[in-house]
């Protein structure tokens, strides 16, 4: 929480999706910039500080979230503010640059065109309204704070090329110019707020940095202290690949999303977990990869609670396949089910307990290792060496005569896999152990390698790529 000379900021984070939205008050009113769908930590906030919410405030139409911006205004009455070019099926109060929106006696919100990350993106800059309305005239030096989106990040800038690689290079050349328009109008005091960069794929990079002022922004951003021509081309060559399921963001959140249900879904045996693996859907165990590798129902896939959960699971499915959820409590269910209604995905089912609960008949198994140990296996018998990092990750540095197949390209790649013993690993153990039930719900029994890759070298393994 972030308290100016007169109002309370509260960031309600999403670390798995690495995004913030934020609830700003005066002790009697209050706004929201970028909710996500599950409201109730919106509403937990208010109720919590005791505050009418009577604004909502869209930054650009997400590519990696649902919204739960129209939700909470049709919850609360509030107003509902979407960029009037913004094409929308629900009705909303178009708001465009320079608008100035007073919240209460005291605060003053002004919207600011920043196209980069969408063409039709607004910051929304935040000043007392005992020192004016606006802030693109001489108020300017008094905004206490500005909300980015995915504009103006902690050390980087949002992603240019979530709306189509022909949109990019020109998206790029907005993003530029949107951030020093921010640098010139807001003082160097002015507290930065992006909705982006906590490791979301928005982010075109990431940065450590959990605050920051546009000042500081000036002095170290590549977006502020490179030229145009400089910035665009070290911004595009750095671009990797993004979450599929971001495709079907943009689409649901235009349409208006609902506010989700957060009820329990229908608890299902052995005999139906079979017979919703069978029917090809996917039934997911959260357990950590270590629990997992030791014994799991066959058929099941992990995607554990401890690392980046809905973000590679909505990444990998192929979407609109029905995912059941698998959890040693009603908590782990809860918890996963949160992250899924983030992006669309509302589980059709759930089993809690343990995994000989979950399995008709014997229980199976894979083996987990460490660098040290592939790099004395390879000296004794032929292994298949695949690395599910992402494209750019391998060509960094990786290990001689490895196979290369990103995460999120195995589900459809899984017949390329070369014959023989398969090692999979990553660059800290998730995603290999991700890959690695994948592999064995395939009819493979792969070996999990649980490791960090920093340690490969230092194993023994020959190393090769751009920085080996």
């Amino acid at each position: 929480m972030t308290n100016t000379d007169d109002f309370t900021i509260t960031a309600i984070e999403t670390p798995t999706l690495g995004d913030r939205s934020y609830v700003v008050h005066d002790g009697e009113v209050a706004f929201v910039i970028d909710p996500q769908r599950d409201i109730d930590r919106v509403l937990s906030v208010l109720d919590e500080h005791q505050v009418r919410l009577t604004d909502v405030f869209e930054t650009h139409i997400h590519n990696d979230y649902l919204t739960g911006g129209l939700a909470l205004a049709e919850r609360t009455g509030a107003a509902y503010h979407v960029n009037a070019a913004d094409d929308v099926s629900f009705e909303r109060s178009p708001i465009t640059d320079g608008d100035v929106v007073a919240v209460g006696e005291r605060m003053r919100v002004t919207a600011i065109s920043t196209p980069g990350h969408t063409f039709t993106h607004l910051s929304y800059a935040l000043a007392d309204a005992a020192t004016g309305d606006s802030v693109s005239d001489d108020t300017a030096a008094e905004s206490a704070a500005v909300f980015s989106g995915g504009s103006l990040l902690f050390g980087a800038t949002g992603r240019p090329d979530l709306l189509g690689h022909e949109h990019a290079d020109t998206l790029a050349r907005h993003q530029h110019a949107s951030a020093h328009r921010l640098a010139e109008l807001l003082p160097d005091e002015a507290e930065l707020f992006p909705t982006h960069g906590f490791g979301s794929f928005c982010a075109a990079t990431q940065s450590d940095a959990t605050e920051s002022t546009v000042g500081q922004e000036k002095r170290s951003n590549p977006v502020l202290t490179q030229d145009e021509q400089t910035y665009v081309r070290e911004l595009l060559d750095g671009l990797g690949d993004w979450p599929a399921y971001y495709v079907h963001m943009s689409p649901a959140n235009a349409s208006g999303p609902s506010e989700p249900d957060l009820d329990p879904p229908e608890v299902a045996d052995a005999a139906a977990l079979r017979q919703r693996i069978e029917a090809g859907e996917w039934v997911v165990d959260l357990r950590n990869r270590t629990a997992f590798a030791a014994g799991h129902a066959p058929g099941t896939l992990n995607f554990g609670l401890d690392g980046g959960f809905a973000t590679y699971l909505g990444w990998l499915i192929t979407w609109g396949t029905p995912v059941t959820l698998l959890g040693a409590s009603a908590e782990d269910v809860a918890e996963a089910q949160r992250e899924l209604i983030r992006i669309g995905i509302d589980p059709a089912a759930q089993a809690t307990g343990e995994p000989h609960q979950w399995a008709v008949g014997e229980l199976v198994s894979f083996g987990t290792a460490t660098f040290a140990d592939l790099e004395q296996v390879r000296h004794h018998r032929p292994v298949v060496i695949l690395d599910v990092r992402r494209a750019e990750e391998a060509a960094a540095s990786h290990i001689v005569d490895s196979v290369n197949i990103p995460l999120h390209d195995l589900p459809a790649q899984l017949s390329q896999i070369p014959a023989g013993e398969v090692w999979v690993h990553c660059a800290s153990g998730y995603r290999a152990s991700v890959a690695a039930s994948l592999i064995d719900a395939s009819g493979r029994t792969p070996v999990a390698v649980d490791d960090t890759f920093d340690d490969a070298a230092g194993a023994g393994l020959p190393m090769a790529g751009t920085e080996a």
